[in-house]
Formats: C-alpha cells, structure tokens, sequence
C-alpha cells in the first residue's frame, strides 16, 4: 500500500469538495476520487448541488468499469441512507471498489452506517486519512448538524486600533478592494446573509453576492425588531436573492415575507429564536455582517463558531468598535480565540480564529 499515493488522492478530494460550497446545503460538501486496480486515478466528483448525485456517484459514473477492484476516497463517510439520491456506500459496492478511504465519519443519524455496510460486504475500509483538513472544508455543515443551528461566521473590517467608522460614522471604504471581494466569497459560500437594524439604517446594504461566477446566492436576512429599519423599497427587498426580516412578535409591519420571534431579555430578538428558525428554513450555515450590536448580542449567545476580522492599516483613534456589549464584564470572561489562518488581501490583513473551547 502506498501511503504517499493514498495522501495525494484525499488532498485532491478535498480540493474537489471545496467546489461544492455555498451550492449543497442543507447537504454537506464531499469529494470523491476513485482509482483502478493499480492505483491510477480514473475517476473524480464532488457534490454539485443538493437532490443532485453524490461525489461517490459522479467520481463512479467518471470510472465507469475501471472501478472495479480499485480505491475510492471521500472526504466524508459514505452515505447508507435513501433520500433524493441512494446510498453511496451501496453504489460502491455494486461498482465492485476494494477499497474505501474516507476522512470523516459522518455525524448524521440519519446517514451514518456506509462504513459498517461497507465492511459486512468485504470492503476494505479505511477512517482517519487527512480528518483535519476535510473536517475544516466542511466545517459549517459539520457544526450544523452536531450543534442543531447553523454555523455562524462573524465578519468584519476594522481599523488597525479597531474602529469600523470615524467619529462622524463615515465608514466607505476602510478595508480594501481585495478585502470586499473576499467577503463576497464568504457570502457565496453561506446560506444566509444576516445584519441588524443599525446597518440597515446607515447603509441600505444590498446584501448579495457579486463578482462570483456561479454563486448560488444566500438568504439576506435583516434583524429588524421594531420593524422600524427596513422600509418598502430598500434595497434588501429587490429580486436579486431572497430575502427575511425578523422582527418582534408584537411588531406591526407593512412587509409580507417576516418571521415573528421572541425578544431576549436585555432587548433585542432572541438570537437561539432566531438561529432555529433559519436551521428550519434549511440554512446551515450563516455569515454575520451586522454591526456592534447584533455582533455582541450572538456573542452573548454562545452563537459565533468563527471570526473572519480584516485589519486596514488605517488608525481613526475615535469611532465604533468593531463589538459592543457581548455579557462579559472581567478579563477572566474575556473570549480567547485560536488563530487558524492570517492572509495579506493587498494592504489588508485577514485573520481567521475560533473560540476556544467552542
């Protein structure tokens, strides 16, 4: 068995699952390499759209007979389920595959079990190979279906001593232009797009993605509480991508399409009330793009899984900050972040981190 081969097959199963983001939820994204009997690549897929065939599905139809006697590798469990599609681990073992490498178990209750299917049909199964590098492309997924929300990624841009606006709340453009089409990748990769009343007021954002071929668009959803923010004819409410306004339930609003939720105790929506109604709506991930205030009220939540901050080398010195009031009081409550990434986008820093303990 050639371990290197083995290594190289399941990064480029990765690399084809990635094309899948933003396009397969409330699926997760997956790839799928195939290769023969001697070890030569003869098939690859990766999971295009949800109802849509699998990666195990399109990397076998690549394969054709060449499978047979060969090795698959998925960035995720074979599936063992019949939903729009069949059972991917079936599917394998009618295309007569020896072997079967997958990185990441699959969480799923409803889908897990192709592994142990696998092995009763003398299969060679293998988990484990690359787990952390397919387990960080599937991140939001993968967090959805073990938390039961959606994956929730805070974005923002900031000054390098952390402002978001001068003191007269001029804020165009502080990131840089790489910045804002990065930010527009983060949008095509998310089901739902989500910034409160306070952004809505002062930028009448437009909230879809552009400059993205492809780009399935999300969900734009605004947290309007008193439903004072969002006003016929916003910019929000036009044919570009669907749209929700969230606001209380004791709200009076001329809008159709709202959905009414609890308050939080210190004011607001209540951010779980929120988070459930999008997770039943099919969204299982969310880009968060609200200003201070919403930022530090899903904070307080428990409700941030990854923040997504890029630095300019700008100084203001006076200004909002990036986070408002999030429930912590001391420096012993202060949220610690692993940094998982940092990249130069032209001027700007990005810098990537999760929670810790999250």
């Amino acid at each position: 068995m050639d371990r290197q081969a083995d290594i190289t097959a399941m990064r480029r199963a990765v690399e084809l699952a990635a094309r899948g983001l933003g396009a397969t939820s409330p699926n997760p994204v997956v790839g799928c390499v195939v290769t023969d009997a001697s070890g030569h690549v003869v098939g690859e897929g990766w999971h295009q759209r949800a109802g849509g065939p699998h990666a195990e599905i399109h990397a076998l139809r690549a394969a054709g007979v060449l499978a047979r006697g060969g090795t698959a590798y998925v960035t995720l469990e074979p599936c063992n389920h019949t939903g729009r599609t069949g059972p991917c681990a079936q599917a394998l073992i009618e295309a007569g595959v020896r072997r079967v490498v997958y990185a990441v178990a699959d969480p799923n209750p409803r889908a897990t079990g192709g592994a142990d299917t696998l092995r009763a049909a003398g299969t060679e199964v293998e988990r484990g190979l690359l787990e952390d590098a397919a387990e960080a492309g599937n991140l939001p997924w993968l967090t959805a279906v073990r938390t039961g929300r959606p994956f929730v990624r805070w974005k923002y841009a900031a000054t390098l001593d952390g402002r978001i606006a001068a003191a007269d709340g001029t804020s165009r453009w502080i990131s840089s232009a790489a910045s804002r089409a990065d930010v527009h990748r983060l949008r095509a990769e998310a089901d739902a797009v989500v910034v409160g009343s306070g952004t809505a007021r002062a930028d009448d954002p437009h909230l879809a993605v552009r400059g993205v071929e492809g780009a399935v668009q999300p969900l734009r959803v605004v947290v309007d509480t008193e439903a004072t923010a969002v006003r016929p004819g916003a910019r929000v409410l036009d044919d570009a991508a669907p749209t929700l306004i969230a606001v209380a339930e004791d709200a009076d609003t001329p809008l159709a399409d709202v959905v009414r939720l609890p308050r939080a105790a210190g004011g607001g929506l209540s951010v779980p009330a929120l988070l459930d109604a999008l997770h039943a709506r099919g969204v299982r991930s969310v880009l968060l793009e609200g200003g201070p205030t919403l930022a530090g009220a899903f904070l307080a939540a428990g409700a941030v899984d990854q923040v997504v901050g890029y630095l300019a080398p700008v100084l203001l010195g006076a200004g909002p900050t990036a986070l408002a009031d999030a429930g912590i009081t001391t420096l012993t409550e202060a949220l610690r972040l692993d940094i998982t990434e940092t990249a130069a986008l032209g001027p700007d820093l990005r810098i990537t981190a999760t929670i810790q303990g999250a």
